[in-house]
């Protein structure tokens, strides 16, 4: 499939919430095979080099399946929303960029950009819960806080009718360490 003919973007994480561009349309979507996670180390948006913080990726797992949205690009200006989310979620080659299959919630089954993490880059996480909470509670980089990334993919989940049991259990982890807030 050629980029001109890329109409759908899966949104797991903080696409879920700032897409970048005006979708057409966006429909609650389920992707087998893989799980939403805070497994990629982010030196760029949400921590720095010398002090990482963690965004969510798409882990693949043979018997998992991640709810979000489908969000299908705008016939005008297509090129330059896919442009901008490239530039955003290829910042460096942590992700792999997959056309992979989505189930809709109105019962279509559409073929999607996705963002899954290369398990042997550097950049790779594996870490438990209490260690995610202590960076996620001090990472800062370039976009803000990474606490916001949490928090804002918590409450969009949550108005999507979306339950993420390990979201909303690190989320609470992580406002223990911050009260803060």
């Amino acid at each position: 499939m050629a980029d001109h003919d890329v109409a759908w973007i899966f949104a797991y994480g903080s696409l879920l919430w700032d897409h970048g561009f005006e979708p057409a349309e966006a429909v609650r979507a389920r992707l087998a095979g893989f799980r939403r996670g805070f497994c990629l180390w982010s030196i760029h948006w949400r921590g720095t080099e010398a002090d990482p913080g963690l965004v969510l990726a798409l882990d693949a797992d043979e018997g998992a399946a991640c709810e979000g949205l489908a969000l299908r690009l705008p016939e005008a200006g297509r090129e330059a929303a896919l442009a901008a989310i490239r530039a955003r979620e290829l910042v460096s080659d942590a992700y792999e960029e997959r056309r992979l299959p989505l189930d809709l919630a109105d019962g279509r089954r559409v073929e999607a950009l996705a963002y899954v993490v290369r398990r042997g880059h550097g950049q790779y996480a594996r870490l438990e819960p209490e260690a995610q909470a202590a960076v996620i509670a001090r990472a800062n980089g370039s976009r803000g806080p990474n606490l916001d990334y949490l928090a804002n993919t918590a409450q969009r989940l949550e108005e999507l009718g979306i339950a993420d049991a390990e979201i909303a259990a690190l989320l609470a982890r992580v406002r223990t360490l911050r009260p803060d807030l």
